[in-house]
């Protein structure tokens, strides 16, 4: 099955829907499978008094409020309709993150099937039920939880009516960006091995290494922040990828996904042809009348492939040669 890569869009258009279309093109643009945005009020997300990320302090005025920078970031009932129906006419598949019960309800009036859940919900139990209510594909961010915290999330989410086999559980790490030896990226085979469920990673570090590896070790959904240009005001850009690097990105998993291959050694069809140039044969290391014992003083191993297969070595050792070989012939 293709890993399914979802170019993340996030706030990044900055209000704009001028903006959120060109980021729309450059996912198409990319080959990735979904583009996704957020969906939330600021009103119920945030209050007023709440304070800023790091990150996001460094990004954006830092004098300005989390209320205020995140309410010129929502986008409308009618803006989300627009750019689901400009997804469907670009052939890639609208998603966006709720925050919010009024949230989720709006993606769900909207017909979504898949519902991404940000990894700061892992521990709301009524919005996680809410989710599972719906009986749609859930995508479950991981970032900042404990093996029990998404246990005990996936258990709210199959109790509410949400089969097992229709989510998928992300690792992630919450920081932008994430330092390396943060990623601990063997972390999703244990959440994998432990809850025996399908895994993904949802990536926050600068540059594509880490989504790469991530499907070496058997990620099946790749999720990652892009912009249109990491210099734009507002607080996710300066860790996005920008578009080349969102395509080099999606086209290196694909290469991945190809050269991984079956599970069986053989050897393959390019490079069959080989066999016989670069293996050795059993061959005459000077003239050999017939009837002559063959010894290892007066036969060897040398190219081309096409003769005797050297692991009989200890078969021809002693034998009478049945006809007269001239030095490098083919025994």
């Amino acid at each position: 099955m293709s890993v399914f890569i979802i170019a993340e869009a996030g706030v990044n258009h900055n209000g704009s829907i001028r903006l959120a279309k060109k980021l729309i093109d450059v996912a198409v643009e990319s080959g990735a499978d979904a583009v996704k945005f957020q969906t939330f009020k600021a009103e119920n997300l945030v209050s007023k008094t709440a304070k800023k990320a790091d990150y996001q302090k460094k990004t954006t005025d830092a004098l300005e409020s989390q209320f205020d920078m995140i309410k010129k970031l929502e986008l409308d009932v009618n803006t989300h309709k627009e750019l689901l129906v400009y997804c469907q006419e670009k052939g890639i598949m609208f998603l966006s993150t709720p925050f919010d019960h009024d949230s989720i309800n709006l993606l769900s009036d909207l017909g979504l099937q898949t519902f991404k859940i940000p990894s700061g919900e892992i521990t709301n139990l009524p919005y996680l039920r809410h989710i599972g209510s719906l009986g749609k594909k859930v995508v479950l961010s991981t970032g900042m939880s404990t093996l029990q915290e998404i246990e005990n999330a996936l258990t709210v989410l199959i109790g509410a009516g949400t089969v097992k086999e229709n989510i998928t559980a992300l690792h992630a790490n919450t920081m932008y960006p994430t330092p390396m030896a943060d990623v601990n990226l063997n972390a999703m085979l244990t959440i994998q091995k432990e809850l025996d469920i399908a895994v993904g990673y949802s990536d926050h570090t600068i540059g594509i290494e880490v989504d790469i590896a991530a499907v070496a070790m058997g990620a099946s959904i790749i999720e990652k922040h892009f912009t249109l240009n990491q210099t734009m005001n507002g607080p996710d850009h300066k860790t996005s990828l920008e578009p080349k690097e969102l395509k080099a990105m999606v086209l290196a998993i694909r290469n991945i996904e190809i050269a991984l291959g079956s599970n069986k050694k053989k050897p393959s069809p390019s490079e069959s042809v080989n066999i016989n140039v670069v293996r050795k044969s059993i061959v005459a290391n000077q003239d050999i009348k017939k009837g002559d014992l063959l010894t290892d003083k007066n036969i060897t191993v040398k190219r081309p492939g096409n003769g005797i297969n050297p692991m009989k070595w200890d078969e021809v050792i002693g034998s009478t040669a049945l006809k007269n070989y001239n030095a490098d012939d083919l025994i």
